[in-house]
């Protein structure tokens, strides 16, 4: 029974990071928009990169691409309380109802995992340099998430074994 609660909490504890992630940029669109901004603009990226014909300069774009980012985020973060919950309801019950409750919060993780892969690391840091700018580099963070929400998605989807 161990095992299962301190499954469910990794995923709460996944969820509660969601949900202030999604309340910062939510409250704080700004700030958080200026890091999409300063990424697809690439102006502080290394002044002679060959890669600049890249660059979007267009606000329509940037206002898309950090909506986006917002959305999936909700996403991620409603599918990970939803996954909690299931996991708390099965929490009692056989090893294969409780394996087949984390369905929800997998897909979650998996979200998750992906976002910080695609987007911030391979998008915004590949495509557009994200890694050349001293001010306005998102890898470090998002290497971080991704080996959090990685590990937890790891621990997850271990088989359940009846007691």
């Amino acid at each position: 029974m161990v095992q299962r609660w301190a499954k469910i909490a990794l995923v709460s504890a996944v969820a509660f990071f969601y949900t202030l992630v999604v309340f910062n940029n939510l409250t704080d669109y700004g700030s958080n928009f200026q890091v999409v901004r300063h990424t697809l603009t690439m102006d502080t990226t290394f002044p002679v990169n060959h890669g600049m014909w890249r660059a979007i300069h267009s606000p329509a774009i940037h206002t898309l691409f950090y909506l986006t980012i917002i959305a999936w985020e909700i996403v991620t973060c409603l599918l990970l309380w939803w996954g909690m919950v299931r996991l708390i309801r099965a929490q009692r019950g056989p090893a294969r109802e409780f394996d087949q409750a984390k369905t929800v919060s997998l897909s979650g993780l998996a979200l998750s995992l992906l976002m910080w892969l695609v987007a911030f690391l391979t998008v915004g840091g590949e495509w557009f340099l994200m890694w050349q700018s001293s001010m306005w580099n998102g890898q470090t963070a998002a290497a971080r998430n991704f080996t959090v929400v990685g590990i937890v998605f790891l621990i997850l989807q271990q088989r359940e074994h009846e007691a």
